[in-house]
């Protein structure tokens, strides 16, 4: 999801800075498999929307993302126990706890809500534009929060604000140029601010010191909290789907959730973040390119310039908290 997956952090929290060719802690410089696995991030998570709008063509959209989740919650599970034993999977009460509300949040509140708007009639590149406001939810509920001085400069507080009107244009001219409907649009936007608070809360819970094993089980829990929900709200998932579905909600397990997380932690480790965290505003970029292409999703003038807006504004945002948070 993401631009944002329900794995990936808060781009804003970048504490190192650094540019393509310079070296990272460790004295590698950026090479080819650094740019392999960004490209694998850029492309994948940037596809996620377009899955996600195949898959609810077909199935519905709690039930489908519960599968998906639970299915590649599991799979990461048993990668994990073959590398490190049963043991690596152990967790404390708090812990499962911690891990259950992001689930809640990030996969159910975040993602579910994604695909229930898209299945709804939300375009795929549409919906990746507006989540793409997460991080800019973000700096305003550091402001909000009275426990931490954290306070964004006025850099950042330009981008925010550039944000928000890209966000309006997207919503409100959209709209009124019938580019999609106004509901699937506020319940993405809903599902933006659930994933930032989320991603706000995430370093207040007490999580596993393992991020893979945080990820198995917020992905597990998720999965079956969208489960749970999607059937109580009387939806019907049946198998008998047929390939195009199946093939999305396929890639969604697999490169969705588990290809491209595992790249994203190797890359976390071997490149610049302020690198890394281009996925952020490159993501959106990929989606509405993909919709347009694959499914014929209109590009209108509101898209253009509202999603332009937004991009800039989130690039606005990293690169001025980049060296205000390495100062630290």
């Amino acid at each position: 999801m993401t631009a944002l997956d329900p794995h990936a952090p808060d781009p804003t929290s970048t504490r190192s800075t650094g540019s393509p060719g310079e070296r990272v802690a460790g004295g590698a410089p950026v090479g080819l498999a650094v740019w392999g696995a960004l490209a694998v991030v850029y492309v994948v998570w940037g596809s996620t929307y377009l899955a996600i709008r195949v898959v609810v063509e077909q199935a519905p959209p709690l039930t489908s993302m519960g599968l998906r989740y639970l299915t590649a919650g599991v799979l990461l599970g048993l990668v994990l126990m073959l590398r490190g034993g049963p043991r690596r999977l152990r967790l404390t009460r708090r812990q499962a706890l911690g891990c259950a509300s992001l689930g809640l949040m990030l996969p159910m509140l975040g993602n579910g809500m994604v695909s229930v708007a898209e299945n709804l009639g939300a375009p795929s590149g549409v919906t990746a534009l507006l989540i793409a406001v997460a991080p800019l939810m973000i700096v305003v509920f550091r402001v909000l929060d009275r426990r931490t001085d954290d306070r964004p400069g006025g850099l950042t507080w330009t981008g925010v604000l550039l944000g928000f009107a890209g966000l309006a244009i997207l919503v409100v001219a959209g709209h009124g140029a019938g580019g999609f409907p106004l509901l699937p649009a506020l319940v993405v936007v809903g599902a933006s601010t659930c994933w930032a608070l989320g991603s706000y809360l995430q370093p207040r819970l007490w999580l596993p010191d393992d991020v893979f094993v945080t990820t198995v089980y917020e992905m597990a829990f998720g999965g079956l909290i969208l489960l749970s929900v999607g059937t109580a709200s009387g939806e019907h998932f049946s198998f008998d789907y047929g390939l195009r579905t199946w093939g999305a909600l396929g890639y969604l397990v697999v490169f969705g959730s588990v290809v491209a997380f595992t790249s994203y932690v190797w890359l976390v480790s071997r490149a610049p973040i302020s690198l890394v965290a281009t996925y952020a505003y490159v993501n959106p970029v990929v989606a509405v390119f993909l919709g347009w292409l694959v499914l014929d999703e209109p590009v209108s003038t509101a898209v253009l310039v509202g999603g332009g807006v937004v991009v800039a504004a989130v690039a606005l945002v990293i690169r001025a908290e980049r060296p205000r948070r390495t100062s630290h």
